[in-house]
């Protein structure tokens, strides 16, 4: 699976988990350049507490475009580690 935007391959593995049909892509599958951390963080009642990154690719940025779960509750412990996108980012086999 790959995940694309800008033109730009942001990860690329044959090892997603899927959750609610977002592929979450093990964290060293992803091109860190194109990462930025953001202060941004969400609750979801049987994940967790997740956080965010915002993508930057050609000097255009898209915030919080990436989530992950640093420490996610038991139901979802196969994401851990894992980093899922949205926000026109396409994911493509």
């Amino acid at each position: 699976m790959k995940a694309i935007w800008n033109n730009q391959v942001l990860a690329e593995s044959d090892n997603t988990v899927v959750v609610e049909r977002n592929h979450y892509f093990p964290a060293d599958a992803i091109n860190k350049a194109f990462f930025t951390s953001s202060s941004t963080h969400t609750h979801c009642p049987w994940k967790g507490e997740a956080s965010y990154y915002s993508i930057v690719v050609n000097g255009e940025e898209n915030k919080d475009a990436a989530w992950f779960y640093s420490s996610p509750k038991d139901a979802a412990k196969e994401i851990k580690d894992h980093i899922a996108f949205w926000k026109g980012v396409e994911i493509t086999e």
